[in-house]
Protein backbone atom coordinates (compact mmCIF):
# COMPACT_ATOMS: atom_id res chain seq x y z
CA UNK A 1 0.00 0.00 0.00
CA UNK A 2 2.55 2.68 0.82
CA UNK A 3 4.24 2.22 -2.43
CA UNK A 4 0.99 3.40 -4.29
CA UNK A 5 1.05 6.73 -2.38
CA UNK A 6 2.40 9.32 -4.23
CA UNK A 7 5.57 11.03 -2.28
CA UNK A 8 6.51 14.89 -2.81
CA UNK A 9 9.53 17.06 -1.85
CA UNK A 10 7.77 19.36 0.01
CA UNK A 11 8.83 22.83 -1.69
CA UNK A 12 10.75 25.30 0.19
CA UNK A 13 9.97 28.81 -0.23
CA UNK A 14 12.99 30.73 -1.28
CA UNK A 15 15.26 32.87 1.09
CA UNK A 16 16.03 36.57 -0.17
CA UNK A 17 19.71 38.26 1.29
CA UNK A 18 19.66 40.92 0.94
CA UNK A 19 23.34 42.98 1.15
CA UNK A 20 24.37 46.42 0.75
CA UNK A 21 27.88 45.22 -0.28
CA UNK A 22 28.69 44.87 -3.88
CA UNK A 23 31.88 42.99 -2.77
CA UNK A 24 29.52 40.22 -0.91
CA UNK A 25 27.57 39.64 -3.67
CA UNK A 26 30.77 39.63 -5.78
CA UNK A 27 32.19 36.96 -3.86
CA UNK A 28 29.28 34.47 -3.08
CA UNK A 29 28.79 34.90 -7.23
CA UNK A 30 32.33 33.78 -7.61
CA UNK A 31 32.54 30.14 -8.31
CA UNK A 32 36.40 29.66 -7.13
CA UNK A 33 37.35 30.53 -3.04
CA UNK A 34 40.75 31.30 -3.23
CA UNK A 35 41.65 31.91 0.44
CA UNK A 36 43.06 29.42 2.69
CA UNK A 37 40.64 28.72 5.36
CA UNK A 38 39.00 25.72 4.66
CA UNK A 39 35.99 26.23 6.94
CA UNK A 40 34.90 29.33 5.07
CA UNK A 41 35.92 27.43 1.82
CA UNK A 42 33.08 25.65 2.86
CA UNK A 43 30.77 27.62 3.43
CA UNK A 44 31.32 29.30 0.28
CA UNK A 45 30.63 25.79 -1.22
CA UNK A 46 27.41 25.04 0.43
CA UNK A 47 26.40 28.78 -0.27
CA UNK A 48 27.22 28.44 -4.11
CA UNK A 49 25.46 24.73 -4.58
CA UNK A 50 21.78 27.10 -2.83
CA UNK A 51 22.25 29.57 -5.24
CA UNK A 52 22.98 26.96 -7.76
CA UNK A 53 19.40 24.72 -7.15
CA UNK A 54 17.75 28.04 -6.30
CA UNK A 55 17.00 27.59 -2.16
CA UNK A 56 18.44 31.11 -1.94
CA UNK A 57 18.69 34.79 -3.88
CA UNK A 58 21.07 37.15 -3.11
CA UNK A 59 20.29 40.72 -3.84
CA UNK A 60 21.47 43.77 -3.03
CA UNK A 61 20.09 46.57 -0.97
CA UNK A 62 21.20 50.31 -0.98
CA UNK A 63 21.98 51.60 2.69
CA UNK A 64 19.51 53.55 3.30
CA UNK A 65 16.69 51.07 2.81
CA UNK A 66 18.73 48.50 4.49
CA UNK A 67 16.52 47.54 7.74
CA UNK A 68 19.19 45.65 9.09
CA UNK A 69 21.28 48.58 10.15
CA UNK A 70 18.59 49.27 12.94
CA UNK A 71 19.82 46.22 14.96
CA UNK A 72 23.66 46.35 13.67
CA UNK A 73 24.14 49.75 13.81
CA UNK A 74 24.26 52.92 15.79
CA UNK A 75 21.95 55.35 13.65
CA UNK A 76 20.94 59.05 13.49
CA UNK A 77 17.42 59.58 15.27
CA UNK A 78 15.83 60.65 12.25
CA UNK A 79 17.68 57.06 10.62
CA UNK A 80 16.18 55.11 13.46
CA UNK A 81 13.14 56.69 13.53
CA UNK A 82 12.51 55.83 10.17
CA UNK A 83 13.84 52.28 9.83
CA UNK A 84 11.71 51.16 12.72
CA UNK A 85 8.31 52.64 11.54
CA UNK A 86 9.14 50.31 8.28
CA UNK A 87 10.14 47.16 10.34
CA UNK A 88 6.30 47.99 11.88
CA UNK A 89 8.00 48.91 15.00
CA UNK A 90 5.64 51.27 17.69
CA UNK A 91 7.67 54.61 18.00
CA UNK A 92 8.80 55.52 21.57
CA UNK A 93 6.93 57.73 23.82
CA UNK A 94 8.83 60.61 25.73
Amino acid sequence: MLVEIPLWEKLLPVVFIHFNSTAAIAKIRNRYYNDKRQQIRQRHSTIREFLSNGAIKVDFVCTDENLADLMTKGLTREKFQNTSSRMGLMPIAH
